[in-house]
């Protein structure tokens, strides 16, 4: 008579069982958090790698966006910038026509006072994400902007 316990196909054919078994709690764990690493008890080393690149391009994406963030500002001062160019010209252009003789002065005077409030209309409203960077009322740091462009991360992790 023969166990269970000692026949040699049986004996193969459970440990084939937990085999598959395991495999498949290996796989299970791997598709429910989408990673093939999933906790330092798979591979410590490989988890701490892939821990810190997940926190890396979690950090990369946000510089993405304040960078996109900071061209957004940089945009909007360079348009403002080029409309008031464009209205300073105009004010030259006036200025030249009042030093011919026989023209209205008062006329020039009027068009230049309209000139020079649509000149400060256009550095008032180049405003982007609360700041603006044409209208400067502030004399400490005048003229100096920051934009993130990216991050540093030192041995220690930091």
């Amino acid at each position: 008579m023969t166990s269970i316990m000692t026949n040699a196909s049986a004996m193969s054919a459970l440990q084939t069982l937990r085999s598959i078994n395991s495999d498949m709690e290996s796989t299970q764990n791997r598709i429910s958090s989408g990673y093939k690493v999933s906790s330092a008890a798979d591979n410590s080393a490989y988890w701490s790698i892939a821990t810190t690149m997940r926190s890396d391009n979690k950090a990369l994406s946000t510089v993405s966006d304040a960078l996109g963030l900071g061209a957004a500002k940089v945009d909007v001062a360079y348009t403002g910038m080029n409309s008031a160019i464009d209205v300073v010209s105009e004010i030259k252009a006036k200025l030249v026509a009042a030093r011919e003789p026989g023209v209205d002065k008062t006329k020039i005077n009027k068009e230049l006072t309209e000139l020079k409030n649509q000149l400060v209309s256009v550095s008032e409203s180049a405003s982007f994400s609360g700041e603006n960077w044409l209208n400067n009322t502030s004399t400490a740091a005048a003229g100096t902007k920051n934009i993130v462009g990216g991050f540093n991360r030192d041995s220690s992790g930091l």
